[in-house]
């Protein structure tokens, strides 16, 4: 089965509430109230976030976190990477001449190339999409699977 992890899935309510018209700065304690995601794990998942660009953080009485840019610059793919690493279905995907199977693999270029669609269609979904009020209406371009219909993947095996 393909699916992303609870911390991608966290790490995406986050963010869609960090997208949210006029929401401003917020902090940890706003953003764990708000997404009802305990407040450690909503602070790991800032830390990550902010390491991969995705989220800037301003100390002090007025501090908070806010997107590092606009939610349509932020794709799927952004988020997946920050928190689970680049999506890779096979090692030979992910770590090229390692598999002692790879010079015999009669399969290995289809994974790839099925790996290089879910890559692109993660790209094609912004942050802006995930997180809109007609989230599950649209349809990723050249998939017929409804965005709301979340199938999920799994980055790591």
């Amino acid at each position: 089965m393909l699916r992303i992890s609870k911390m991608t899935d966290y790490a995406t309510v986050i963010l869609a509430h960090l997208a949210d018209e006029g929401a401003g700065r917020k902090t940890a304690v706003e953003l764990a109230e708000v997404s009802r995601v305990g407040l450690a794990t909503v602070s790991k998942v800032l830390k990550e976030l902010q390491r991969a660009g995705l989220v800037t953080s301003t100390r002090g009485a007025h501090g908070g976190y806010s997107l590092a840019r606009p939610a349509s610059a932020i794709s799927a793919a952004d988020i997946v990477d920050a928190v689970e690493g680049p999506v890779g279905l096979t090692e030979c995907v992910t770590h090229p001449g390692q598999c002692g199977l790879e010079s015999s693999c009669r399969v290995g270029h289809s994974w790839q190339r099925v790996n290089a669609a879910i890559r692109r269609a993660l790209t094609e979904v912004s942050l802006t999409q995930l997180a809109g009020p007609d989230a599950g209406a649209g349809v990723v371009a050249g998939l017929s699977i409804p965005l709301g219909a979340r199938p999920g993947l799994r980055a790591r095996s």
